[in-house]
C-alpha cells in the first residue's frame, strides 16, 4: 500500500510511519520543511513539499496514493488561545481536511476499482464535557468551541466520502506517549515528586496508548469495513485522581500533590477546560471492527509508556 500522511512528523504521525515502513508500506510524507524530514526519515520516506491548508501540486500525489491518512492540526496547547490562536486551531484542521478530500475527490478510486481511503484525524472533544455519562460514536456533538471545531473538521471529508472513497475518523483521546502530548507535560512534575490529581481529580480521562492509537489507523486503513468515526480510545477510561496513582506506581513517585484547576487556568488559560472537564469515551466500533487492544488498562498503558 501507497500512504500519502500529512502531519507525520508529529507524534502520531511519526509512530505511524515506523509501523508502516516495518510492514514494508510505502510512505509519502507530505511536509513544509523537505530537507528537515528528509534528515529524520532517511531515504525510505518520499518526501512530498507542500502546505495541506494550502492547494498545490501536492494534491496530485494525494490522488495518486492508495490512502491518505490526515493528521495536520496546530498543537492546541501551543500556546494561550486568543482569537487568532482560536481561528488557527479550527483553519489548520478544517483548510487542511477540506484540500485532502478535495484530492481525493477528484479520483476516488484505484485502478483496479476499489476505493482509495481517507483516515482523517479528529478528537473526543467533539462530544464535549458530559460529566459521568458513557460517550459511543453515536452520542451526540456538544456545543462548545472544541466540539465545533471538531463538527467542522469532520464535515470537511464530505467530498471524498460523497465521490466514492472510504472515509475514516479517528476520534482521538488522551495519547500516552512520553515523547510528547500530555503524558510528557505529567512526567515532570511526578518525577520531582510533586505529581497529583488536576481540580477535582473527578473528571473523566479516556486516554490511549500509543501503540493501540497506531494499531487503530493501520485499522482504519486495512479494514474495508473501517468506515465513519471510530473512537481512538482505550476501553476502561479512569478519573484524573485514577490515572495520578498509577502514574505515581508507575514511576515510583508519590501522587498526593493536587494541581487546583484555577492555578492550571493561569498557566495556560482556556486551554485548562480540556484538563479540567474530561469526558468518558468509549471504543465501541473498534470493538465492533474487531480491533483487540494491546494496552487496555491504564497500569500496563503507563509502565510501558514511561519506560519505550
Amino acid at each position: 500500500m501507497r500512504v500519502l500522511i500529512t502531519g507525520g512528523t508529529g507524534l502520531v504521525g511519526a509512530r505511524l510511519i515506523q509501523r508502516l515502513e516495518k510492514r514494508q508500506d510505502k510512505v509519502d510524507l507530505l511536509t513544509r520543511r523537505p530537507a528537515a524530514a528528509r534528515e529524520r526519515f532517511g531515504p525510505t520516506v518520499n518526501v512530498v513539499e507542500g502546505d495541506p491548508t494550502k492547494p498545490g501540486p501536492w494534491m496530485e500525489a494525494a490522488a495518486e496514493c492508495d490512502a491518505v491518512v490526515n493528521l495536520a492540526g496546530e498543537n492546541l496547547f501551543a500556546r494561550r488561545w486568543n482569537d487568532d490562536f482560536k481561528k488557527l486551531i479550527r483553519d489548520s484542521r478544517v483548510q487542511a481536511t477540506a484540500n485532502v478530500a478535495q484530492a481525493l475527490a477528484k479520483a476516488p478510486r484505484r485502478s483496479d476499482g476499489t476505493p482509495r481511503v481517507l483516515v482523517n484525524a479528529s478528537a473526543i472533544g467533539i462530544y464535549g464535557p458530559h460529566g459521568d455519562e458513557e460517550l459511543t460514536e453515536e452520542s451526540a456533538p456538544g456545543n462548545d468551541f472544541l466540539s465545533s471545531v471538531c463538527v467542522d473538521w469532520e464535515a470537511a471529508v464530505k467530498p471524498a466520502e460523497a465521490a466514492g472513497a472510504r472515509v475514516a475518523l479517528i476520534r482521538i483521546g488522551i495519547v500516552l506517549d512520553k515523547l510528547g502530548g500530555a503524558l510528557a507535560q505529567f512526567l515532570m512534575p511526578f518525577k520531582l515528586g510533586a505529581g497529583g490529581p488536576v481540580a477535582s481529580g473527578r473528571q473523566w480521562m479516556s486516554w490511549i496508548h500509543h501503540e493501540d492509537l497506531v494499531g487503530l489507523f493501520l485499522l482504519a486503513l486495512d479494514n474495508p469495513a473501517a468506515a465513519g468515526p471510530i473512537n481512538g480510545v482505550s476501553p476502561k477510561p479512569v478519573t484524573n485522581k485514577e490515572f495520578a496513582k498509577a502514574l505515581g506506581r508507575a514511576l515510583h513517585r508519590p501522587a498526593f500533590l493536587p494541581l487546583p484547576g484555577f492555578v492550571l487556568r493561569l498557566r495556560i488559560g482556556a486551554a485548562a477546560e480540556v484538563v479540567v472537564s474530561g469526558q468518558r469515551v468509549l471504543p465501541k466500533r473498534a470493538f465492533a471492527l474487531d480491533y483487540a487492544f494491546k494496552f487496555p488498562t491504564i497500569g500496563a498503558a503507563l509502565v510501558d509508556a514511561v519506560a519505550g
